[in-house]
């Protein structure tokens, strides 16, 4: 039970037998809330847990806001140096704050995997900026350290420090600042700790202290004093040989770490070293058939240049044979075949008319027998009908060329007729149409009759 956020007091089942010694711990724990703000491991535990019952059913938000206030310290509180107190989390026991750190670098993850649309609804558009910039610029790791380890590179549990470069492996924009925090890392603990001032703070308190236990068993080549800590230790070699330096192209620069490290035994460096072959053969092999692969599109195009240049080439060459044949046909069909003078004289001067008509046509007559041998009979119908089957052969060729060298020409005439059909689907554009035809129909009729009694008249 918390009175105002500022002190837990927990009731056992039994206590309520024993009031005097109830009282007694209330007394003792508002005598230690009084010295220090900051939540018991009581209350880390249970926020832990509502922040991460709000992540498995996906509220994000809400899980980020719950588990901020302990890994943020407070901006009022200090020591006595001036310098800002760590986070609430920092005094946690080991297991626990490796579980609050996961927990906040998962819900990191999930949030730079959402949608940009989803996020920016979820947290907002500066938020979510903020959020994603810190993550792929490589400062969450440095939020870490300060707020959860007294800034001090080599005190990070190495599960976090896994979390931190997988995280950063998965959506940092590069992966130097990764390489480098590795780098610091693996040699902050590796080496001891000779800070005097630090060994003195420490000694005031029982957390620095017991950090201060360990950091001398730090000291030694491997960094690793038990088979969990072993462990932990080949997994972030892994990832900085086998991930973060090839990421960064440095294969040699990974080889000559494997095999000078001191973590690893003989059998787990040949397991590296046949891990770190295998992946280089692969990158080869892709790099080769995205080279292949690059080539043939580059061969395809070129292929494709040349069939649309001889397409052109055929095209220019069956228009420029169409254009002889219709001039050697219209040089051909042009025939005198004489001028018929008008019949539009009266029947009063049908005599003179006549004389001077069949003068004419005796002049005609004898002008086209002088020229018998220039002249050509006129073609039959199923010349002409060839002629014309053939014309329309030529150009339904070059229409299917024309649609071949460019689909979009194609494609525009279906959308043409599709728009058309569709209008035209339309009751009343299709009686608009119909009126304006019936009306244009009625004029021309009019028109012809006002002609032919005209003519007749």
């Amino acid at each position: 039970m918390s009175f105002d956020g500022s002190y837990t007091a927990t009731l056992s089942p039994t206590a309520s037998d024993n009031f005097g010694s109830h009282m007694l711990s209330n007394s003792i724990t508002s005598l230690a809330s009084s010295t220090s703000s900051r939540p018991s491991s009581n209350n880390i535990s249970k926020t832990y847990r509502q922040a991460s019952q709000l992540f498995l059913t996906r509220r994000l938000p809400e899980a980020l806001s719950t588990v901020l206030p302990l890994i943020t310290p407070a901006a009022e509180t200090s020591d006595v140096n001036g310098l800002t107190e760590p986070a609430p989390v920092a005094r946690a026991s080991r297991s626990t704050r490796i579980k609050v750190w996961s927990l906040y670098l998962t819900i990191l993850n999930a949030i730079l995997e959402l949608d940009p649309d989803e996020g920016k609804d979820a947290f907002g558009t500066q938020e979510w900026r903020t959020l994603c910039k810190k993550v792929r610029d490589g400062d969450v790791w440095e939020e870490v350290v300060q707020f959860g380890y007294h800034g001090v590179e080599g005190e990070v549990d190495s599960d976090v420090v896994i979390n931190l470069a997988t995280l950063l492996l998965a959506h940092a924009k590069t992966q130097a600042v990764n390489q480098k925090r590795l780098e610091n890392y693996l040699a902050a603990s590796s080496t001891p700790n000779l800070d005097i001032s630090q060994r003195l703070e420490a000694s005031k308190s029982p957390r620095l202290s017991s950090r201060t236990r360990r950091s001398p068993s730090k000291g030694a080549a491997s960094g690793a004093d038990t088979p969990r800590d072993l462990n932990a230790r080949v997994k972030i070699l892994e990832l900085y040989t086998l991930h973060v330096l090839l990421r960064n192209n440095q294969w040699d620069y990974a080889r000559e770490f494997i095999n000078a490290s001191a973590v690893l035994d003989e059998e787990r460096r040949e397991a590296f070293l046949q891990a770190l072959q295998s992946l280089q053969e692969e990158q080869q092999e892709s790099e080769r058939r995205e080279r292949e692969e690059q080539q043939r599109q580059e061969e395809q195009l070129q292929r494709d240049i040349e069939e649309a240049r001889r397409l052109r080439a055929e095209n220019e060459a069956r228009e420029r044979r169409r254009i002889d044949e219709e001039r050697a046909k219209r040089e051909g069909s042009e025939v005198d075949y004489g001028i018929e003078n008008s019949q539009g004289a009266p029947k009063s001067k049908g005599k003179a008319r006549t004389t001077s008509g069949s003068s004419a046509l005796s002049k005609s007559a004898k002008s086209s027998t002088s020229k018998g041998k220039k002249a050509v009979a006129p073609r039959g119908f199923g010349a002409r009908a060839a002629m014309i089957l053939t014309n329309l052969r030529g150009v339904i060729e070059q229409m299917g060329t024309t649609f071949k060298a460019n689909p979009m020409l194609l494609m525009r005439l279906m959308v043409f007729v599709i728009s058309i059909v569709v209008m035209f689907g339309r009751k009343g554009v299709r009686e608009r149409v119909q009126r304006i035809l019936g009306a244009g129909w009625n004029k021309v009729k009019s028109t012809a009759g006002m002609g032919v009694k005209v003519s007749y008249i």
